[in-house]
């Protein structure tokens, strides 16, 4: 039985222009123990389903309609204080993107850790929280002796490592991790995603992994959901993804990420640029830039059907 299954998620931007249309009909599960990677170009609605399944979306973001099923119970239906007090952090938790911009500069990590512990734990003293926290750095790789430190007093790699502390703060069953390696150089990028790797394998996290970087969906994701334009065009365990790739959005990017094992060969770049999801394309949102495209592609939006078992793709070749 998967902890968090999502139905037909879709959530729009109101702006002056219209309605962005940022993620739809977007369909996964996660099953306890695993991370699934949600993957493509900047723009393509990743970070939206995060915030939409956290329900922690700006002003002007709105679900428009799909369901959210963390154990079987649909949390969107819950009220902000419902969600606050039994979901958020407590079941389902983020590593923001950019570790400096997610902590707050004029607090201590301390305060911080022990602010998000209380918060979501009424019962819970500042004494207890801070006792906690100090086990939270050690099972992160920090020394407890630095919590009392401000954000700035921190290196990048540490910065992100009181994130990931921070997150499983309140215990959570299920970890959304948003660019990770962000701003991070690959050594202690390389660091950060071992660590993540080990704590999704002590702590028996679910984790939902988004990245650009495909090596890293291959190193640590049981599965992945391949986005473009706003909607979710491959979805497959990830040997199937890297070594049959059915979708012509996979394939490419897939041919344009360089490796450092066969022979050396120019690399194929994805011709074009995604389209404006104020004003998606009729059809395939991905039929511009194909050169697979066909009338059909033109008019109807393909259907996101089930190939095999288990590896789901929207496409008219198929």
């Amino acid at each position: 039985m998967p902890i968090l299954k999502i139905e037909g998620l879709t959530t729009y931007y109101k702006t002056l222009r219209g309605y962005v249309k940022a993620a739809e009909d977007i369909d996964f599960e996660l099953e306890k123990g695993n991370a699934i990677g949600l993957a493509g170009e900047s723009g393509c609605g990743k970070t939206t389903v995060a915030l939409s399944i956290l329900k922690i979306l700006p002003s002007n973001g709105e679900i428009v309609k799909g369901k959210v099923l963390f154990k079987e119970k649909d949390v969107l239906a819950l009220n902000e204080s419902e969600f606050r007090e039994k979901i958020r952090w407590k079941g389902i938790s983020i590593v923001f993107q950019g570790a400096m911009n997610a902590l707050n500069p004029v607090y201590t990590i301390k305060d911080q850790i022990v602010e998000a512990i209380t918060t979501h734990e009424g019962k819970v003293s500042k004494k207890e929280a801070t006792e906690r926290a100090q086990k939270l750095f050690e099972l992160v790789g920090l020394e407890p002796s630095r919590l009392g430190n401000y954000p700035h007093e921190y290196s990048g790699g540490m910065r992100q490592r009181a994130l990931i502390a921070m997150s499983l703060a309140c215990n959570p069953e299920v970890v959304i991790t948003d660019e990770p390696g962000t701003a991070l150089d690959v050594i202690i990028a390389a660091q950060v995603f071992k660590l993540m790797k080990e704590l999704k394998d002590k702590l028996n996290l679910a984790m939902i992994m988004i990245t650009h970087d495909l090596s890293i969906i291959a190193e640590l994701c049981e599965s992945c959901l391949i986005m473009y334009a706003g909607k979710g065009v491959e979805l497959a365990d990830t040997v199937s993804v890297f070594k049959k790739p059915l979708h012509p959005y996979t394939q490419g990017l897939i041919d344009a990420f360089p490796s450092i094992k066969s022979e050396k060969k120019k690399l194929i770049s994805i011709p074009g640029l995604p389209p404006n999801l104020l004003d998606p394309p009729l059809g395939c949102r991905f039929n511009t830039r194909c050169k697979y495209a066909m009338a059909i592609c033109k008019t109807e939006t393909p259907e996101f059907k089930q190939i095999s078992k288990g590896h789901y793709v929207a496409c008219h070749l198929y």
